[in-house]
This record gives C-alpha cells, sequence and structure tokens, in this order.
C-alpha cells in the first residue's frame, strides 16, 4: 500500500475507478452521484493510496484524518472513494481492511470509516451479501443515511489495532492523511 506520486499512478486509478463504476453500473449496482469521481484521483492536491500487487494496481482510496462525516463521533481513519479492480476475489477487501486497522492504530486514531453506497434498506440484496462479507472479516455496520456527497449509503466502523507482522505480507508506504476540511461535502 503506497501513496499514489505520479502522474501515471494517479491515472492508472482514475482509469480503475472509470472501470469499476462502467462495472456497477453493468451489475446494476449504486455508483456515486459526484460527476468525475476519477478527477479526484488526478488532483494533486489529493493523496491517494493504492494497494499494489507486483506492480499491478488492485485497489485505490483516499485515506482521511478526521473529516467531519455528518455521521460518527470521534477521531478516525476514513477511507473515501474506495475502488477495487473487478472481478478480483475478496481478499482484496481483506487485505484493505487488515492495512487500515494497523493504519488507524499507528496513526493512535481509534476507528476506521467508510461508506458503501446503497439504493435499497440494508437487508436486500446485492448491498445485504456485501454487508455480510465486510461483517465478517471485521468490519460493524452503523446503519444508513445521507453520506457526504448526499448519497444514500451504509455507514462502517472498523476497530483501530495494531497487526504486529503485518508487514511481511503488506507493506506501507502511506504519507499520513491530512484533516479533511469540514466543508467538502457541500463541494
Amino acid at each position: 500500500m503506497r501513496t499514489l506520486r505520479t502522474g501515471a499512478e494517479r491515472e492508472e486509478a482514475a482509469a480503475l475507478v472509470q472501470d469499476r463504476q462502467r462495472w456497477l453500473t453493468m451489475h446494476g449496482l449504486s455508483v456515486p452521484a459526484r460527476a468525475d469521481l476519477p478527477a479526484l484521483f488526478r488532483d494533486p492536491q489529493e493523496k491517494p493510496a493504492g494497494l499494489f500487487e507486483n506492480g499491478k494496481l488492485l485497489a485505490c482510496m483516499i485515506p482521511q484524518h478526521d473529516p467531519d462525516l455528518g455521521w460518527g463521533v470521534g477521531p478516525c481513519l476514513f477511507l473515501s472513494c474506495v475502488h477495487t479492480l473487478s472481478d478480483q476475489p475478496d481478499d482484496i477487501t481483506r487485505l484493505i481492511t487488515l492495512w487500515a486497522s494497523d493504519f488507524a492504530a499507528r496513526l493512535d486514531l481509534p476507528l476506521v470509516r467508510a461508506e458503501s453506497l446503497i439504493r435499497h434498506a440494508l437487508e436486500a440484496e446485492p448491498i445485504a451479501a456485501l454487508l455480510r462479507r465486510l461483517t465478517d472479516i471485521g468490519w460493524d455496520v452503523r446503519g444508513s443515511g445521507p453520506g457526504r456527497e448526499g448519497d444514500r449509503i451504509a455507514r462502517l466502523e472498523l476497530t483501530a489495532e495494531h497487526r504486529p507482522g503485518l508487514s511481511a505480507l503488506i507493506g506501507c508506504r502511506v504519507h499520513k492523511p491530512q484533516t479533511a476540511p469540514s466543508d467538502r461535502g457541500s463541494a
């Protein structure tokens, strides 16, 4: 896991996001209302991170410190705009979960938070299956409601936990996340 530094890495992440959004649309799943989400990964003001294996980008996200989510109380590491390579096993999500929990603990943050887009009730498929997989690997579902961009989301929390020895599986070269602006949701 590392911060995306070069223009080529940022372009690769933007392409991954576009491909994933296309895949979600083709499968009748929710995509963010934000018009140009891939542009966030190109924005030099952002500090996106990517999960790589043998030089191949498997997932990308924008880690943030303590954003104003409008839900959840207290400091956290927030994983914004998480996208994984389409048609890949759930192991990518498991690796992100392990890394995020450990990274938050190393930053002295008690929690990791994330949002997952939903169209219907949390119990409705296909989101129910995704939420079951996430809870199986350690995430807690904290209800649903409007997200930072106004989309309907499932609210997710993960307890931070030091994971000695994780570096043998996942190397971490991610910058300490910046504190997110509190007015970001109105952009």
